[in-house]
């Protein structure tokens, strides 16, 4: 075994008809495995398919299967005959002997066969890690983006050579030993087209960075990737992971931009990665009217107000100070039961589902393309919101 953990088969056959009494023997020499597959689809637990090659004999056999010091889920233990499946070798039961990680199946055999069967089983404390990294070129128009996996070890088996598979990629042969780590590529896409965004959410960025003490107020950049089969993606979804960003710099070098943790990208979705702050375009938000209408009011002698709409207007102006185009990607929250009155772009009616959309109930997501800026200043726009929010039950002012 060369010092080796590993799970123990041995065959015990059931001579009945020389009248010897029935017993379990671990033998030495046991069935090496033949091939090997570790499926990582689950993030908790590893799927195990090993084959190997049992001497049966004809009649009842007995096959002990042990772990001891391996992390393997005793319920999740399957054994399917390969060569002659059926009424040829058949699996009567299967038997669990007490305060031992072990296991006995029993197996019919119509003849003698050197028998391939497979064995499955759930492993725990196989971890796997994956990572990204993206170059883009110069005019951050496309990224050469590369995915590997870290794998780590710490389940008591060793494996001397397996086919690891993901749920996408590349399917590669590895063996990796107990309480080893091993990192490997298995994804690769070249000239991934991007779309560099700048975003703006209300809910974490100053409305009015005028007023602070630091004006020096970023709004964070990332690429956009789709993963779709127009990216030269698409097949699989994507799993989240850590991703390091670099840039070309025409030099035959690269510039490190940041690094970013994306989350699980399915198939048709955008991964955004952040690269940094930018301060070449500023939005100033402001609340341009907010007034309460008590709509309910209870049955007391001096009747108080109980349920009151709103009439709120937003607007925000942002500016744009690049000498290029930018896309800008705004995020709006309106709390609790509202509805839109009026919403616009430069004066230009925004339609529900058309120009803007809902991330959720409380949430509106604008994706606004801005100019490049001109000689006289800045290239400016302004989005308007005239909403009423409904049937809110406290904090009325009169």
């Amino acid at each position: 075994m060369n010092g080796k953990k590993k799970t123990i088969m041995a065959i015990v056959l059931l001579l009945a008809a020389a009248g010897l009494v029935e017993a379990r023997i671990k033998l030495v020499a046991l069935p090496e495995r033949d091939a090997t597959v570790i499926r990582l689809d689950n993030p908790q637990w590893t799927l195990i398919e090993e084959e190997r090659v049992l001497t049966l004999q004809q009649g009842l056999n007995k096959v002990d299967f042990s772990w001891k010091g391996v992390s393997i889920d005793a319920d999740s233990i399957r054994l399917k005959a390969l060569d002659h499946p059926g009424a040829n070798v058949t699996l009567l039961n299967v038997s669990y002997p007490p305060n031992e990680a072990a296991l006995v199946w029993e197996i019919s055999c119509a003849d003698n066969y050197a028998e391939t069967v497979r064995i499955s089983y759930l492993l725990r404390n196989i971890d796997r890690l994956i990572t990204y990294k993206a170059i883009a070129d110069k005019p951050e128009t496309f990224v050469d983006l590369k995915s590997y996996l870290v794998l780590r070890n710490f389940s008591g088996e060793d494996f001397d050579k397996a086919r690891v598979l993901l749920d996408y990629g590349e399917a590669f042969e590895q063996g990796i030993d107990h309480e080893e780590t091993k990192q490997m590529l298995f994804l690769k896409a070249d000239k991934v087209p991007i779309t560099k965004m700048w975003t703006f959410d209300a809910a974490k960025l100053p409305w009015d960075p005028e007023k602070l003490e630091n004006k020096n107020v970023g709004i964070p950049v990332s690429y956009r990737i789709v993963n779709d089969a127009k990216s030269g993606l698409g097949e699989f979804a994507m799993w989240g992971g850590k991703a390091r960003l670099f840039q070309d710099d025409g030099q035959e070098s690269t510039i490190f931009l940041g690094e970013d943790v994306s989350g699980m990208v399915p198939v048709g979705e955008k991964m955004e990665l952040y690269i940094g702050d930018s301060r070449d375009i500023v939005v100033t938000q402001r609340q341009m009217k907010d007034i309460q209408v008590p709509t309910h009011k209870n049955n007391d002698k001096a009747p108080k107000v109980v349920l009151y709409d709103t009439d709120e207007i937003i607007t925000a102006k942002i500016e744009n100070f690049k000498d290029g185009e930018a896309l800008l990607t705004m995020i709006q929250h309106i709390p609790g039961e509202w509805d839109m009155e009026e919403c616009t772009l430069d004066g230009k009616n925004l339609k529900l589902g058309v120009d803007y959309k809902k991330k959720n109930a409380n949430t509106l997501e604008f994706e606004i393309k801005l100019p490049a800026r001109n000689d006289d200043g800045p290239a400016v726009k302004e989005l308007m919101m005239h909403f009423h929010r409904r049937h809110l039950r406290s904090g009325y002012k009169g």
